[in-house]
């Protein structure tokens, strides 16, 4: 097949980002004994799982190469740069909201070093940065009493920067953490109960709610329009089939694992189904009517996806085991598309119209909602085999990867989406959980061996000149994904 070159130009307010977060970036330094994160824990009790040993102690070294990681935000041409606030490193005491001095000065330091090299930073106020103390003490967000103290973190997050930050974002994939831990039972501290993740579920939603509810009361930002929403990782979800049963499994799926928190971050309500599910299946999580109120008057202004692949299922062909309880997959079996193309590193299919059809999903189902694209990246492992001659990643597949997933986006704009920007993950190699720096995502390669010192990839450049120039060249290669 002759490959056709096409060129796209960008929507004049379109903007082009990266993203990254605090635990996988700041490294240890500067925090006391007291202020581990979830994260931090995992990583001290079982060091062991994490590729080559790598983890949160040093990361990529940001609290101390701060300033010259802000140039290279500038260097690659980000518009704006997501990061977080470190709950566990910010607040002294959890309890009353004391707020760590050091901790204050820093992250002055840090956002106004971001604005100073002409980069927006956008900042996420939980990335799984719950701290430890808090899981440990009350079972994290299992408890609502730690649902209000993240209500006076938030607060005292707002007073600090609402003057300088425009955007703000309640939670990082929320669902994440207790799929992993309580659902599937594969992180720290491996303990599968259903109903625990189901609490979490909707005290995050709670929290984010209640977060928002302090935002507006207190008009934090509002001389410079600041707005406030949070970023999800809905799946895009495929059914194997158009049969009844596989179209059902897709439902079911979609059901527990997105609308779970688009629902009320949007709509401000969980669907009447789920209700009816976990009442059935004893699995309810404890609210009010009161509470419900709160959510349905509180919902988010602006909206972050992170999409990487999609998330294909079938019908279940095996009976369910009555000794194991309820997990959503009681309806669903995970599906392999024969002939899909991989990304071989991370095990991940890469099928770029995810763009497309969750943009005209929010648009149609959600209201077109302002969004954007939080995360979107490609992972590779071993990276520095494609270096040249100077020294410099060749990572043209990034480029690709890039290219073929803005080009769906951008149609999906064309076609009416309220999308108004584009994030990759991340802006430079990090640490990500229990892989380590084994998968390479990075426009910036943090060299391990070499005192973690940035080189910008081939990509970094591409990246700078589609920022600059506001046009996509691409090789068309729609007819691979249709």
């Amino acid at each position: 097949m002759t490959l056709q070159k096409s060129r796209i130009k960008l929507p004049e307010n379109f903007f082009i980002g990266a993203a990254s977060s605090a635990w996988q970036t700041e490294g240890w330094t500067g925090k006391k004994e007291t202020q581990d994160s979830y994260m931090d824990l995992w990583y001290k009790s079982n060091p062991q799982l994490w590729h080559d040993g790598y983890g949160p102690t040093i990361a990529t070294d940001f609290y101390n190469r701060y300033k010259e990681d802000a140039k290279l935000m500038k260097e690659v041409g980000l518009q704006k740069f997501r990061t977080s606030i470190d709950w566990s490193r910010f607040i002294k005491d959890y309890e009353t909201a004391q707020v760590d001095e050091d901790a204050l000065d820093y992250y002055n330091n840090v956002i106004d070093e971001i604005i100073k090299n002409g980069v927006e930073p956008m900042i996420c106020l939980e990335h799984y940065e719950l701290p430890a103390i808090l899981f440990e003490k009350y079972g994290g967000w299992g408890s609502k009493h730690v649902v209000e103290l993240y209500v006076k973190y938030a607060q005292k997050v707002f007073e600090a920067f609402g003057d300088k930050v425009k955007q703000w974002y309640t939670f990082n994939e929320p669902i994440v953490v207790q799929t992993r831990v309580y659902l599937d039972a594969i992180r720290f501290p491996f303990k599968q109960d259903t109903k625990i993740w189901m609490q979490w579920n909707y005290n995050k939603s709670l929290a984010s709610a209640k977060a928002i509810a302090v935002f507006r009361e207190g008009k934090y930002g509002q001389k410079i329009g600041a707005k406030i929403g949070i970023i999800l990782n809905p799946e895009v979800t495929y059914p194997r089939s158009s049969a009844k049963h596989d179209l059902k499994a897709a439902e079911m799926y979609d059901l527990f694992f997105n609308k779970m928190f688009l629902d009320p971050s949007v709509k401000g309500e969980f669907p009447q189904q789920l209700f009816d599910i976990l009442k059935e299946k004893n699995c309810m999580f404890d609210y009010t009517d009161e509470e419900l109120n709160i959510i349905k008057n509180n919902t988010v202004d602006i909206l972050g996806l992170n999409l990487y692949f999609p998330h294909r299922v079938k019908a279940r062909t095996a009976a369910w085991n009555p000794e194991v309880p309820f997990h959503p997959s009681y309806y669903y079996d995970m599906f392999e598309l024969p002939g899909r193309k991989m990304n071989p590193y991370r095990g991940w299919e890469i099928y770029p119209k995810i763009m497309y059809d969750m943009a005209m999903r929010i648009k149609n189902e959600y209201g077109n909602i302002e969004w954007f694209i939080a995360e979107n990246g490609m992972g590779v492992e071993n990276e520095y085999k494609y270096k040249n001659e100077l020294g410099v990643i060749q990572d043209d597949y990034r480029i690709d990867f890039i290219s073929e997933h803005l080009m769906w986006l951008l149609k999906a704009i064309e076609e009416g989406s309220n999308c108004v920007g584009y994030m990759l993950w991340a802006f430079t190699d990090c640490v990500s959980p229990q892989n380590a720096f084994k998968n390479r995502y990075g426009l910036v390669e943090i060299n391990l061996e070499d005192n973690r010192n940035r080189t910008i990839k081939k990509s970094g450049v591409w990246f700078k000149e589609l920022s600059k120039n506001r046009y996509l060249d691409i090789n068309n290669t729609e007819t691979v994904y249709k």
